[in-house]
């Protein structure tokens, strides 16, 4: 192997569990009628098009998703959900993973390439960090494309100057692993970060 490819939150980052949890708390969201639009807008059957897929391409602004969005969400006492700043809100409680830096450090110097491959959400990136860590960042809304579609890991490849069969591909949602094994990559489900050393450890050769 020689670049190991990582999505961003919920991989390099604390769960996003934990931050959308914080955020159905703060803001009384009803967590069942929140599951059902998630399913319905980024579920298996999600159909083409919808506004989670036109934000990560880009083609939606965040300021008109967030009023989309609010608008499919309920209070738990049934009231309106609050549609300007939502997504600040729903990503305030997720940051860094000191674990996960930890590893990215220790694969570059290892010799591995290191890169990103993140859906956004409108979303703020530590750039300063990722840059430190990254050689590449390859983010949806910048080149319009989105995972798990083939041909954003194709760029990502492009961009790379490597074969997929040289490269490992790191995320925790269980379509975009397909998407990259699809394209001919090897790829690992992030759960925790002790996993996915392991994995990546017995994967490539190397004591991480």
């Amino acid at each position: 192997m020689d670049a190991v490819v990582f999505d961003f939150g919920g991989v390099l980052t604390t769960p996003l569990s934990q931050s959308t949890g914080q955020w159905l708390a703060a803001d009384q969201v009803d967590p069942d009628r929140f599951a059902q639009v998630m399913r319905r807008w980024l579920g298996r059957e999600a159909e083409p098009g919808n506004p989670i897929h036109l934000l990560e391409t880009g083609e939606l602004p965040a300021e008109r998703f967030e009023q989309l969005f609010a608008a499919e969400l309920v209070t738990t006492s049934g009231g309106p959900v609050s549609a300007p700043g939502l997504l600040g809100r729903l990503f305030a409680g997720m940051s860094p993973d000191p674990d996960m830096v930890d590893l990215l450090r220790a694969l570059r110097a290892a010799g591995l390439r290191v890169a990103l491959l993140s859906n956004s959400w409108g979303n703020e990136y530590p750039l300063e960090l990722l840059r430190e860590l990254c050689e590449l960042l390859v983010i949806s809304e910048q080149v319009g494309l989105r995972k798990p579609d083939p041909r954003i890991y194709r760029h990502l490849l492009t961009q790379l100057d490597l074969p997929a069969d040289r490269c490992v591909f790191v995320d925790d949602f269980v379509g975009n692993v397909l998407g990259a094994q699809a394209v001919g990559m090897r790829a690992i489900r992030h759960l925790d970060p002790a996993t996915t050393k392991a994995e990546l450890a017995q994967l490539i050769g190397v004591d991480l």
